[in-house]
């Protein structure tokens, strides 16, 4: 792989990992799944396709940072907005 690849890579990877530590099923849940595939794909050489996961790799991190900034800001809306109710 060439080395600007590589190091694109390398960022989504470590990117994905800070990322997958609040993950709603664990943080471990979430690295071994992450680490199975990278692992998978490692053996790809075609810098097209490598470019087309990278891509795909940073739409996942998109959607994860949309999912927990939809979590915190349903936490804040039910601590200020509570039904009245009770």
């Amino acid at each position: 792989m060439a080395n600007p690849l590589r190091s694109e890579v390398v960022r989504l990877y470590k990117n994905l990992l800070y990322l997958g530590r609040e993950y709603p099923k664990g943080g471990d849940y979430f690295r071994d799944r992450l680490r199975a595939a990278f692992t998978k794909n490692k053996s790809v050489q075609d810098p097209e396709q490598i470019k087309a996961m990278i891509a795909r790799g940073e739409y996942v991190a998109r959607e994860l940072e949309a999912l927990y900034y939809l979590r915190k800001y349903r936490a804040m809306k039910k601590r200020y907005y509570e039904d009245s109710k009770e």
